[in-house]
């Protein structure tokens, strides 16, 4: 695989329909023997991390295109992993034992700190851009607010149906979605006090049998993108709460969590889909600009951009890396 440090995304090369059309996939990786449950790139962009239902994480070097350690977690099993601020230690759900989340050194593959509370499954876990707070959400129908530096948690919110939540990008607010049909925005300063804003996201016929299984911030901060259990993604204004667009056409036949990404411009969405391709969208158009052939045999849940590199991740049983291929 050709090293791509030298495609930074914000100097050498534009990120155009033209050149999101022509990615394709530089590397296939086969570690895993089960799903991947979940992947994160670091905030430079070199690394990516992953976690599997095989109850293994790897970490890939972005350069060079090749694994570059991994670890395991037979005891407690691993979902939801998340890079800290320091691309040396992370923090993971478990899915085993209990549901605590767990803080790991990644350096000596122990833990620091473990996080409990949760009482059913954590399904969100979301590391704040800023500093070391994170949120995580549970089928216990609570939203928590941690800091990784105490085991106790700073808050917790009550919430009817599936937890969903993120920060914004600059970790000043987070929103939490609610019963799959609201959006509460709350300042981290004072979320004691309750949301200072809420969005009724009104539903349509098709949506009445979905639940919402993700949420994030574009990283302009302008968007909100609702993802679902189903065939379908909201595209919602972080300002006023109006729907802008529900981009559809990928299939979701498991009605399963399908992650939902922005890429670092904000001027596109990807989604995986259960027929192993990948679907993107325009954010300003609302049109679907590619969908891209792959490799995958099975359903892709997972897929990010790198914040820094003109590259993504892809992820079902295997890792996929997908870099662009323009005519010189």
């Amino acid at each position: 695989m050709r090293d791509i440090t030298n495609t930074p995304i914000k100097e050498k090369m534009k990120l155009t329909e033209q050149v999101i059309k022509s990615f394709r996939a530089a590397k296939t990786f086969r570690e895993n023997t089960m799903r991947i449950n979940s992947l994160d790139f670091s905030v430079q962009g070199d690394t990516l991390i992953s976690s599997s239902d095989d109850e293994s994480i790897f970490i890939y070097d972005c350069q060079s295109g090749t694994p570059k350690k991994s670890l395991n977690s037979k005891k407690y099993g691993v979902d939801l992993i998340h890079y800290t601020h320091a691309s040396n230690t992370a923090i993971h759900s478990s899915t085993k034992v209990d549901d605590s989340i767990r803080y790991l050194s990644l350096h000596d593959n122990k833990y620091i700190r473990y996080y409990t509370g949760h009482e059913k499954k954590v399904v969100t876990l979301c590391m704040s851009p800023v500093d070391d707070k994170f949120l995580s959400g549970s089928l216990d129908q609570t939203i928590r607010l941690w800091d990784l530096r105490h085991s106790v948690c700073l808050g917790v919110m009550h919430l009817p149906g599936f937890p969903v939540a993120n920060f914004d990008p600059e970790g000043l607010i987070f929103a939490a979605g609610i019963n799959s049909d609201t959006i509460k925005l709350y300042d981290l300063r004072s979320f004691d006090k309750g949301p200072f804003s809420n969005f009724k996201i009104e539903k349509e016929a098709r949506d009445m049998n979905i639940e919402w299984t993700g949420l994030k911030f574009s990283p302009d901060g302008k968007y909100i993108l609702i993802s679902t259990s189903g065939s379908m993604i909201k595209l919602v204004d972080a300002f006023n709460g109006n729907v802008l667009h529900t981009f559809t056409g990928h299939s979701n036949i498991k009605n399963i969590p399908l992650e939902a990404s922005f890429t670092p411009d904000s001027q596109f969405v990807l989604s995986g889909s259960s027929d192993g391709k990948i679907h993107i969208w325009s954010v300003e158009k609302g049109n679907k600009v590619a969908v891209i052939n792959s490799e995958h045999t099975e359903t892709i849940q997972s897929i990010q951009f790198n914040p820094k590199f003109m590259m993504m991740a892809s992820a079902c049983h295997q890792m996929v890396f997908w870099l662009p291929h323009m005519e010189e």
